[in-house]
């Protein structure tokens, strides 16, 4: 019979191995605790809610004033409203102060920019802060140039009260389909 490889020569075995594997247990062991208690803490304290809000035009139909007005809730579909309230007048208004990122697109209705009859020259959509009337002022002024959209978005820093206005250069009417007209706030960092 052939002896087997290898087994003619015990190896002694070192004292520190059963050290390391003893270290690699309480290492691992100890990322486990670290897990959970990092889990355990942050469920308990959820980060601040977000305040946001995605609106749809609130279309009357003839239009008295350059003021568009909007409205929000889950009968409408994709809009909603979580901290920032909306008037009577479908005029939003935040409720902590913080940076928002502001996003507005308006489509003309009845308007094809592929005609160039004279349609709506200088047309403009503006964004701004109505009241308080201390400090009003316009945070976006947007040209149609032509076309029959207008968007844009930027980050503006709002205080609680502030109540934002959206205008459309009389007569136009916007669409009400809620794809092509909608106005949104997100507050980014407060």
């Amino acid at each position: 019979m052939v002896p087997e490889e290898g087994s003619g020569c015990p190896l002694p075995r070192l004292p520190w191995a059963a050290a390391l594997r003893l270290a690699l247990v309480l290492s691992l062991a100890g990322a486990v605790v670290c897990c959970f208690l990092r889990d355990q803490l942050w469920g308990q304290h959820e980060p601040p809610a977000r305040d946001m809000a995605e609106l749809q035009l609130n279309h009357t139909g003839l239009r008295q004033d350059n003021r568009l007005r909007w409205r929000a809730g889950p009968a409408l579909g994709r809009s909603f409203l979580h901290g920032p309230k909306l008037d009577d007048n479908g005029q939003l208004s935040v409720q902590r102060d913080g940076i928002y990122r502001l996003h507005i697109q308006v489509t003309l209705a009845n308007c094809s920019s592929f005609t160039r009859a004279p349609g709506p020259p200088r047309a403009t959509l503006t964004v701004g802060i109505c009241t308080p009337a201390a400090h009003s002022i316009s945070l976006l002024r947007l040209g149609f140039h032509g076309g029959c959209v207008a968007t844009s978005q930027r980050l503006t820093p709002l205080a609680h009260g502030d109540t934002l206005c959206t205008n459309l250069t009389l007569p136009l009417l916007p669409s009400p389909n809620a794809d092509e007209t909608f106005f949104g706030v997100q507050l980014v960092h407060p």
